[in-house]
């Protein structure tokens, strides 16, 4: 098994900020781990100003344009959580933000996986009220 999600990429309790600084932000956390470049950070920025990476349920998962998928090292994730939730653009605020790279086709394993865990609402609340290891129990490895 492989690690996507370090312990140390869950950020918790986190203030609500405008979108463009949280990508930057988790986009860096993604970098930092070795699981991309800088471009696909970028890339990550470039996204969302074409497409809004709220999936609903008070989630986004902002991620890279296709262009720089090949900046993708390692497939991992981050993942920052706003109790009170923060601006994304769209009528619902978001609460949980995970920042994705996902190498070759694991991108949309990764995509899926965090969709269907995050269909039910009592789990977003669920993740919205853990602690870091219990998150990392449910999303660090990739089976």
């Amino acid at each position: 098994m492989t690690e996507i999600l370090k312990k140390e990429n869950i950020i918790l309790g986190c203030a609500s900020a405008p979108k463009e600084e949280i990508i930057a932000r988790i986009g860096q956390i993604l970098k930092d781990s070795g699981y991309c470049t800088e471009a696909y950070v970028q890339g990550m920025l470039a996204k969302e100003k074409i497409f809004n990476t709220n999936i609903g349920n008070q989630i986004a998962i902002p991620h890279g344009i296709e262009e720089v998928r090949n900046e993708v090292l390692h497939s991992g994730m981050a993942m920052m959580i706003f109790p009170a939730g923060t601006d994304w653009g769209t009528d619902e605020k978001v609460k949980i933000v995970i920042g994705i790279a996902g190498k070759g086709e694991e991108h949309l394993s990764l995509l899926s996986r965090i969709a269907i865990y995050f269909m039910d609402p009592v789990n977003v609340e669920h993740v919205v009220s853990a602690d870091v290891d219990e998150i990392y129990t449910i999303f660090g490895q990739e089976n």
